[in-house]
């Protein structure tokens, strides 16, 4: 696809001078683990935070069990979070939107970054992959429901 515009950097690029590290996800090589938010699930890093310098961070989660209780309303420090459903579906509210998002194999949702929410159902077999900047993040619980949830 061409573009008609000018691009943001010089390139094109050796690979010694890339802008991001050559980083390749295989399926052998990258466990399962269960080092994440949650105990009923694990998850499996994609290598685009060793890849970005942590700029950039990408799992692959499944769901263990059942989900035993919605997570309660929390929020991330993220500037960018976005959730590609492989398998089964998921269930959000957010604050500031009325009624329940539901994402189905094949959905995608760029999550507002920042903005408290709740996953209160999913499938037994859930599996997504979730794209976030930056790599690291901290999450918080809030006291309290937001609106419109109150």
């Amino acid at each position: 696809m061409p573009n008609d515009g000018a691009p943001r950097y010089a390139g094109p690029r050796a690979l010694a001078e890339a802008l991001t590290a050559f980083a390749r996800s295989d399926a052998a090589d990258a466990p399962w683990d269960r080092e994440g938010l949650r105990d009923d699930v694990e998850y499996r890093d994609l290598g685009l935070a060793a890849a970005t310098g942590g700029r950039l961070g990408a799992k692959h989660i499944r769901a263990l069990q059942p989900l035993p209780a919605p997570t309660g309303w929390h929020w991330h420090d993220m500037t960018a979070h976005y959730v590609f459903v492989l398998r089964g579906s998921l269930t959000f509210r957010f604050a500031g939107i009325a009624g329940d998002v539901v994402l189905r194999a094949g959905d995608g949702l760029s999550q507002p970054a920042g903005v408290p929410h709740n996953v209160i159902a999913r499938s037994d077999d859930l599996e997504v992959i979730e794209i976030n900047e930056p790599a690291a993040y901290g999450t918080w619980d809030l006291p309290e429901p937001p609106a419109p949830w109150r």
